[in-house]
């Protein structure tokens, strides 16, 4: 069992060190494009638009989905056989899904006339472009799929390339011909969306290349007690994934509704810098996620434990640093974007804290969905889905896009909190040491001495001096207390790399 669990947590350390590589320089290139090109080269009611078309495609595409990503991952351990090309599972996951899509098209097809009567005074953009949006969504389902049967043959990692670094490598040099007005904006729209669907038409040519791409289904593996597993778990795997996506973007679609496409482009831009504290968590999310599944598989709820406490343990290190560096720089962020950004200084930290809750519970979502009491995620997703809209709709027409922000904060806070209950009293599962006191107590500590620094009026200075400080002093902190293992053994391996040198 032991040695089980090592090589569980050896697949998770290795994958995930590869992955956050591939999604820091990702966020690198998102930084490229949000906080510099589109600020300087759009409009703001332009880059609500393209925003806008995303979020609309990944919510149609989560339901047309039917919950069978859910399928993948907690039930893919009874398909695997590669002798057997898996039994066609991915065949079955494909028919799922083109039913969905299906489905879908023509729901929205359906409510094709009452999206543009109340997008016709705030967003008229949107009107313009109301047909790109369905391309968009085939393209993001199929990746779904074909990003989570990748991560169920234990590859977590390419579907985090094609996505975070070759879409936006793709964007970068569509905004970059209009900036030479090689293109207009209406074929930048075009391309644009060539980028977004780019990713599942890379994972599609990878797994034919890898002769992995097995898409005849074998309906005589699928007994009736399978069928009903397949059946219940997809059922709740919808609420799931819908929730989860829904309350990712409900905000984005509120705004443009109440306060119109402008909004939402201001709203879309600094997001993004508190959604930065996301990106080890994402990484480590699609990673574990599959282990997980097949450790409740032969119930061994020891690697599941070491694998929530080191996940917690060591993503707070990385979401508090990040939250710190990009808090201790608030002002230097307006300096790059522009200052008629600032009325979404307070979308960044509330944005930014409402992550920090994710990031301390960890991989607490895929401990439960991938346990025998999976259905209890989606009672806790469909109250936290109600908390989101609720509180959107109250603080939206009161406070603007810093609304939008605070609800989010007070609707994860409280669907964290129920995780992490649910955990505790079902399976004494509990993360939290005094390390997390000591953590938050040396982040503190770092932005408030941080404050101390004189402001230099060179903000490329600026960042450097005091980013740099926030790292030292923080690390430092991190070192002498021994708040992750894991972590100091990569910073002592990195001083003597540093040193030999």
């Amino acid at each position: 069992m032991h040695c089980k669990n090592s090589v569980a947590l050896g697949l998770i350390k290795k994958q995930s060190i590869s992955g956050s590589i591939y999604s820091y320089i990702g966020v690198g290139l998102g930084f490229i494009i949000s906080g510099l090109l589109f600020p300087r080269l759009l409009k703001t009611d332009e880059i609500g638009l393209l925003r806008l078309l995303v979020s609309y495609s990944t919510l149609l595409a989560q339901f047309s989905a039917l919950g069978f990503n859910s399928v993948i991952v907690k039930l893919f351990p009874d398909f695997r056989n590669n002798a057997q090309k898996h039994h066609g599972f991915l065949g079955i996951a494909l028919l799922i899904g083109i039913a969905g899509f299906i489905i879908t098209t023509a729901v929205f097809l359906g409510l094709h006339s009452y999206i543009i009567e109340q997008a016709s005074q705030k967003s008229k953009l949107l009107v313009s472009y109301f047909y790109y949006i369905i391309p968009i969504f085939f393209f993001t389902l199929l990746f779904g799929i074909f990003d989570t049967y990748y991560r169920a043959l234990y590859n977590a990692v390419i579907g985090i390339i094609y996505k975070e670094v070759v879409q936006r490598l793709f964007i970068i040099l569509f905004i970059i011909l209009y900036f030479f007005k090689i293109i207009n904006f209406h074929t930048l729209v075009i391309f644009y969306t060539i980028a977004i669907i780019s990713p599942a038409i890379l994972l599609l040519f990878s797994l034919i290349k890898e002769k992995v791409f097995f898409i005849k289904p074998d309906f005589s593996f699928i007994d009736k007690n399978l069928a009903r597993q397949m059946v219940s778990v997809a059922f709740f795997g919808i609420i799931v994934s819908y929730s989860g996506v829904l309350t990712m973007n409900i905000d984005l679609i509120m705004i443009d509704h109440y306060l119109g496409l402008s909004n939402a482009g201001i709203y879309a831009i600094t997001f993004f810098f508190g959604s930065l504290i996301l990106v080890p968590l994402r990484t480590m999310s699609k990673i574990s996620s599959v282990i997980i599944a097949d450790a409740w598989h032969i119930n061994n709820r020891k690697t599941i434990m070491d694998i929530y406490k080191k996940s917690t343990l060591s993503l707070s290190v990385i979401g508090v640093l990040l939250f710190t560096g990009i808090w201790g720089n608030i002002d230097n962020i307006f300096k790059i974007i522009g200052s008629e950004y600032e009325s979404g200084k307070y979308v960044i930290l509330f944005i930014a804290l409402a992550n920090l809750t994710d990031v301390f519970l960890g991989v607490s979502p895929q401990i439960i969905v991938n346990s025998p009491n999976y259905r209890w995620l989606s009672y806790l997703l469909f109250f936290f889905t109600l908390m989101v809209i609720i509180s959107n709709y109250i603080f939206i027409p009161k406070y603007g896009i810093v609304g939008a922000a605070f609800a989010s904060l007070i609707s994860k806070a409280l669907f964290n909190l129920t995780k992490f209950l649910f955990l505790f009293f079902k399976y004494r599962f509990q993360p939290f040491t005094a390390k997390h006191i000591i953590l938050l107590l040396i982040s503190l500590t770092t932005w408030y001495l941080s404050n101390f620094i004189p402001q230099n009026s060179y903000f490329i200075i600026d960042i450097f001096i005091r980013s740099s400080f926030i790292v030292l002093f923080f690390t430092t902190g991190i070192y002498i207390f021994k708040i992750s293992d894991d972590i100091n053994l990569i910073i002592e391996k990195t001083y003597k790399r540093f040193f030999k040198r």
